[in-house]
């Protein structure tokens, strides 16, 4: 296994705390990254403008005349990004209260907002480049309000974004909180020392080896789009208008003179290129996704603390988030078709926070299921096996959707038969048939379970995909019906979770009714207000 990755807090420095309610302000590197973000968004255009006024003269003096303008115009663009960072940094504040974290920015419009404690589910850390390079941090406060942060403070030192995680984490949690961060950035001080985020058990994280691994499985052709994004963006730099070219070669013979020339190999020889042409594109779709996975997982690695799970993960942006563990609210344990054949599995927590945009944090995205089970223990849940009482959906329901599915190609097939098309016709019902084939096939994957501590749901073929979520922390039990559905028998029913829903659809009535009467039992023998929040 790797390395442990670095802590976010540095191991010296020192500053007096500041009280509760007072105003503080980010860290005045900040300008920086506002100014190194800014001018990355003006150089294009600065040398569009350049280059326009250099092919608008002769080729002999396009380059004289432009030349004199080049320092002025620079200049000008760092002094206007520069002002208009010292602004914006001088313009944001923020202020740890007694109830609520509070931030206020903007200079013509400004605004304020605050979140109280209790709608506060996690406090995370990120680092992308540019910050990490400074020594700063984003502080993310996540309330799972959908699936994005109601408030981020952008950026503070590595040890002043520590101590305000551990500063909101124990407001929420309603303990006596430390002090809030070091004194106002604006004095340049340091922020106050302080201890990083204790080490804990390591559960289960990847070394070099296993990215590798894992990034080929990734297969990825990202970089061709772009490529052509970056052709599309830098046209104007080229001699040449690269659309242009490319439209010519289709339109004049070197097609025909190449396929004339394939013609002429041997069959041996042509199956030679295919496989090379073939060859290349997998080769450049796993080094894509190699590269992809080495950038977004490296040093993964997943601790269960005293606070909970903690992962750290990132080469160019670095995360590091922890999650209590009595906010897991469910399991989804994936894979896919091809490394589900060698044993490969992801493990993902379902939780109340949100991870840089989704809802789900991956702790184990590539490890064996022997790996993934003492995870889930220390989650509190348990992997489903074979001797689950695992139940199928309705029949019923899975034959209307094939009815449904293969309705339209039939009718098209059909009209198209009448009209004297056959073809086409047979196509069409071929079609059908393969939708309703299809249907009938999945029905035979997707099952349900019942145990005394868990529901669980179990989805899909090629790459099943398991979920498990604690019946303790089910919030609710809906069954639904469409008229269709009320003719039939069947029903929907769904599990409500303070992370979102878990829904069985097609189940026949009297199963629906059985798992609703054993779910309720066990939400009914939990008293809410006393469970953690």
């Amino acid at each position: 296994m790797s390395e442990p990755a670095a802590d976010f807090s540095p191991d010296k420095g020192a500053a007096p705390d500041v009280e509760m309610d007072e105003w503080l302000r980010v860290n005045p590197l900040t300008m920086m990254v506002h100014m190194a973000r800014m001018l990355a968004s003006a150089i294009i255009p600065a040398i569009a403008v350049l280059y326009g006024a250099a092919s608008s003269e002769p080729d002999s003096e396009g380059l004289a005349a432009i030349a004199p303008w080049f320092v002025p115009l620079f200049g000008a663009i760092l002094g206007f990004n520069l002002l208009a960072a010292w602004v914006s940094w001088y313009r944001l504040r923020y202020r740890v209260g007694d109830t609520d974290v509070r931030l206020e920015q903007g200079v013509i419009s400004r605004s304020a907002r605050s979140v109280p404690y209790e709608r506060i589910q996690d406090v995370s850390l990120e680092q992308k480049l540019i910050p990490r390079l400074l020594g700063l941090v984003e502080v993310k406060f996540e309330t799972g309000a959908g699936g994005k942060e109601e408030l981020k403070l952008s950026y503070v030192s590595e040890a002043e974004g520590e101590k305000l995680r551990e500063t909101v984490r124990a407001l929420v949690d309603g303990e006596t909180a430390a002090p809030a961060a070091g004194v106002s950035a604006s004095t340049g001080a340091s922020p106050g020392d302080m201890a990083a985020e204790p080490a804990g058990q390591t559960l289960f994280a990847m070394d070099t080896k296993r990215l590798f691994l894992f990034g080929l499985f990734n297969f990825s052709l990202v970089v061709f789009a772009v490529l052509l994004g970056a052709l599309q963006q830098l046209e104007f730099l080229l001699p040449f208008d690269a659309w242009d070219y490319i439209a010519d070669i289709f339109r004049d013979d070197r097609i025909a003179e190449a396929g004339e020339l394939m013609n002429g190999y041997s069959t041996f020889a042509q199956i030679l290129a295919i496989l090379y042409a073939i060859g290349a594109v997998v080769v450049v779709g796993m080094a894509s996704g190699v590269v992809r996975t080495f950038v977004r997982d490296w040093e993964f690695r997943l601790e269960r603390t005293a606070k909970g799970f903690r992962r750290r993960r990132g080469l160019l942006t670095k995360t590091d988030v922890v999650m209590p563990v009595h906010r897991v609210q469910a399991l989804v344990v994936s894979t896919g078709w091809l490394r589900r054949r060698f044993g490969w599995h992801g493990l993902s927590f379902i939780s109340l926070a949100q991870d840089s945009g989704g809802a789900n944090h991956d702790v184990a995205p590539f490890a064996q299921m022997e790996e993934i089970a003492p995870i889930a223990h220390e989650a509190g849940f348990s992997l489903p096996d074979e001797r689950a009482d695992w139940r199928r959906a309705s029949a019923d329901y899975y034959f209307d959707r094939a009815v449904l599915q293969a309705l339209i190609p039939a009718t098209a097939g059909l009209v198209l038969l009448v009209l004297g098309h056959a073809i086409v016709a047979v196509l069409l019902f071929a079609l059908a048939g393969l939708l309703a084939f299809g249907e009938y096939y999945m029905w035979r994957f997707v099952r349900h379970a019942l145990d005394p501590q868990q529901v669980l749901s179990r989805r899909g073929w090629l790459a099943p995909r398991d979920i498990i979520a604690s019946r303790v922390k089910l919030h609710s039990v809906e069954i639904s019906q469409h008229p269709l559905a009320r003719w039939r028998g069947y029903c929907t029913l769904r599990f409500g979770l303070a992370g979102g829903r878990l829904a069985f659809p097609g189940l026949s009535l009297d199963d629906a009714r059985e798992m609703r009467r054993a779910a309720l039992d066990s939400i009914a023998a939990v008293d809410f207000a006393k469970l953690p929040r």
